[in-house]
């Protein structure tokens, strides 16, 4: 959609009703309820969900769900790009951040490759390979960080080179100067497409504001880890207009629901969300990482809501029986046999893996 339709749009005034006048911006959250069946720590999920002020926009959206929610998608971008100090040109809303991550591969591979680190987010591979892409895959460093100097060495002139920042499965970080490094030596022509999905839970700097000077990054932010909103799809790409009309050719009038919009703009707004959830996830997160460092177990020096285990042996019968002590824990990446990634959920869901986890590592 261009730019004039857009703002034409925006001119007939319909402005969004009560949104930013509700008392519920900073209401704390409620404690999770009991949980029931099993634990699910396995999809980096959060155990919170969309917070209350997310959850009352979401019930004043479904009102209007009778006509496309335009406007509470424009009002979203301008809150995130000044926000950011960016132009609403740089900003464009997908429904889910994987959504925009296989739009990429789409816009920028097919004769030219794509490189991306090992172990990551698998999603920018398997659309390389739906498509028959050449995809180039390049171990972690010793410290579990994106190796640079080899995805630089991994082809010439690749198309699109990824890096989940935090790391999923690992939850480790890259340095911004190392991506900075990046962009100064990458082949022209080249984009690289930094993905953000869990810098919330960090306090690493986002790559948002290298994009005024890189016409050919690409950065990848969502709703669905840290604010809960994993079962609503809302991601948004950042990068400039013409990188960002390239993914537009696989959806030119992409718009997420009303509901999903109105939550993602009250989640923004709620200036305690961020910092709160942080601090809990950090805390469950360390303490279960230490209490397994302290009976022998190595993990990932992880910065989200999921850190990897190395088990010293095959993983896949640790996590099946896991299964059956009714903790669920996520799978196990090819390069990595011996390790497992374990989601941070909550007290209950973190207390009940311990168990189960004592219990099936000493049989």
């Amino acid at each position: 959609m261009t730019d004039m339709t857009r703002r034409s749009l925006v001119g007939l005034g319909m402005a969004l009703p009560l949104l930013g006048q509700l008392s519920w911006a900073n209401e704390p959250s409620p404690a999770p309820a009991p949980t029931r069946g099993p634990v699910r720590i396995n999809y980096n999920e959060s155990p919170w969900g969309p917070s209350p002020a997310a959850q009352a926009a979401m019930r004043e959206g479904v009102s209007q769900c009778g006509r496309y929610p335009y406007e509470a998608q424009y009002r979203l971008i301008d809150t995130f790009a000044a926000e950011h100090g960016l132009d609403q040109t740089h900003v464009q809303v997908f429904c889910g951040s994987k959504l925009a991550l296989q739009h990429a591969v789409m816009a920028f591979t097919g004769q030219r490759s794509l490189v991306l680190a090992e172990p990551s987010y698998e999603a920018a591979s398997d659309a390389a390979a739906g498509r028959g892409t050449a995809v180039h895959f390049v171990p972690l460093d010793a410290r579990h960080a994106h190796d640079i100097d080899a995805m630089l060495s991994a082809d010439s002139t690749p198309g699109l080179i990824y890096l989940c920042n935090p790391n999923n499965p690992t939850g480790t970080l890259t340095p911004r100067r190392d991506i900075e490094r990046l962009l100064a030596k990458k082949p022209t022509g080249s984009v690289v497409l930094v993905d953000e999905a869990y810098i919330h839970f960090s306090d690493a700097q986002s790559c948002i504001n290298l994009v005024k000077d890189h016409p050919e990054l690409l950065v990848l932010q969502t709703f669905s880890k840290l604010y809960g909103m994993a079962g609503a799809r809302l991601g948004l790409a950042i990068g400039q207009a013409p990188l960002l009309q390239r993914l537009e050719t696989y959806d030119g009038d992409n718009v997420a629901p009303a509901p999903t919009l109105l939550a993602g703009l009250a989640s923004l707004q709620d200036r305690q969300l961020i910092p709160r959830r942080k601090a809990d996830n950090a805390r469950l997160r360390d303490q279960t990482m230490t209490w397994l460092g302290e009976r022998g177990w190595r993990c990932t020096a992880s910065h989200t809501n999921c850190f990897m285990i190395d088990l010293r042996g095959p993983a896949q019968p640790v996590v099946e029986r896991l299964a059956k002590q009714g903790v669920l824990v996520g799978r196990v990446w090819p390069s990595w046999p011996n390790w497992v990634r374990v989601s941070v959920g909550d007290e209950h869901d973190m207390q009940r893996f311990r168990e189960a986890f004592a219990q099936v590592t000493a049989s």
